[in-house]
């Protein structure tokens, strides 16, 4: 016999994610000790699920699958249409094993360096400013690094716009009206932008670096031994560049937390160890992306909960990341707890969980984690600044999330 899952009262529960923001899923879950919690939202039934336990079953490739789960709202312009995120089966490993043939530790290398030689740039530019905010400054400096990284062309004259048109795609996702109406005409420029460079790479006008994301996306071939449509090969070099450049935020969010623990940045200045545990504690405990999308692929019960096919599936990864289930004193920044980490793939879940090859773990955490551990180390060893009074809170409600001043710097003096 089946118990009662718990449920929410009411017809519809889609306002309340604009008012609980990244906690959505955990209040309702956590609040009953489970795994899984029912709602609706635009009219649909949904199961949400959090912890290590709905981790798993949300990346069952058996149970649940991508297509046609991700809302239009995300997919126009969050991810864009027709990319790795909505494939399943043999067309999503072929497509995935092209992100991960980027992921070489000498392509990863590479990055570490690019991000390196850039960050130091722009902070021997800095020294001529009166006032720094580093949230606008990673933008554009992550965006550098992206493109030259995948191996696109960008003009200095270019960055600024493009930096902005990037986070555009990062921030529509969560808006509506007028917002959204500019996230989508960004991606759509952007798409144009990076299908006319892969257009003279297949013409022959453009021969980018061997191995590098443009190279591969041009000239990837799908099952049928087919080329990529342009818009489709257009989306994935973004979904390359894109979660680049969404690491602004992470760096501003461990700048604050250098600020209020700075015993931390003399650590990471000695040791690489307790450098890897920072990184690890900034993607664990701050907010980054709120929920995953899957579609049921037939009936089942599961922890006694009857999931229907074609049921909407989201999985909470803020909530995860912060399950006491999983984490001692999950609300409390604490680096140290990675020092004996040991872990499995689904429970540290800032970026999704599962395998990297067979499922749709995101192939960006590899990136992700090279360019924090380039950038805070230049932070602690290159970096001299004064703090002006600011506002440095955030809120849960707010998708994406960002300390409210964007981290203030002044007087930047580069060792």
């Amino acid at each position: 016999m089946a118990v009662q899952v718990p449920r929410d009262k009411g017809i519809d529960r889609t306002l309340s994610i604009f008012k609980d923001g990244y906690e959505f899923i955990q209040k309702r879950i956590q609040m009953h000790h489970l795994d899984v919690y029912e709602t609706k939202i635009l009219g649909q039934k949904v199961a949400l699920l959090s912890g290590e336990e709905g981790v798993k079953l949300f990346y069952d490739n058996e149970k649940m699958k991508r297509n046609g789960a991700m809302p239009p709202h995300i997919l126009n312009t969050l991810f864009g249409k027709g990319g790795v995120q909505t494939l399943d089966g043999g067309s999503h490993e072929h497509r995935k094993r092209l992100f991960m043939s980027l992921m070489t530790p000498e392509r990863l290398k590479d990055l570490h360096h690019i991000t390196t030689r850039h960050w130091k740039a722009f902070a021997l530019e800095w020294e001529k400013k009166k006032k720094v905010i580093l949230f606008y400054e990673a933008l554009e400096l992550l965006t550098r690094v992206g493109c030259e990284w995948a191996g696109l062309p960008l003009g200095d004259k270019e960055v600024s716009k493009c930096s902005k048109e990037l986070n555009h795609l990062i921030e529509g996702a969560s808006k509506v009206g007028p917002r959204y109406l500019v996230s989508i005409r960004a991606r759509n420029k952007l798409e144009q932008w990076i299908g006319s460079i892969i257009q003279t790479v297949r013409q022959g006008k453009h021969e980018p670096r061997k191995g590098s994301a443009l190279y591969e996306m041009a000239l990837h071939k799908d099952l049928n031994g087919d080329l990529l449509d342009i818009h489709v090969a257009a989306v994935e070099l973004l979904n390359v560049i894109r979660p680049l450049v969404a690491i602004s935020r992470y760096l501003v969010f461990g700048a604050v937390a250098l600020e209020k623990q700075p015993d931390w940045n003399i650590k990471i200045m000695s040791n690489d160890d307790h450098l890897r545990c920072f990184i690890q504690e900034v993607r664990r405990y701050y907010p980054f992306f709120p929920f995953l999308a899957a579609i049921t692929t037939n009936d089942f019960v599961w922890q006694q909960y009857h999931f229907k096919q074609g049921q909407m599936v989201l999985l909470d990864l803020y909530g995860t990341n912060h399950d006491p289930r999983i984490w001692e004193n999950p609300d409390n920044f604490e680096p140290e707890r990675f020092k004996e980490y040991k872990g499995s793939i689904y429970d540290l879940v800032p970026q999704g969980g599962g395998d990297y090859y067979d499922g749709h773990r995101c192939p960006g955490e590899w990136p992700t984690i090279e360019v924090m551990k380039a950038s805070f180390a230049f932070m602690s060893k290159h970096l001299e600044y004064q703090l002006p009074t600011q506002d440095m809170s955030y809120s849960l409600r707010k998708i994406p999330s960002l300390p409210k001043s964007g981290f203030v710097m002044r007087k930047v003096r580069c060792k």
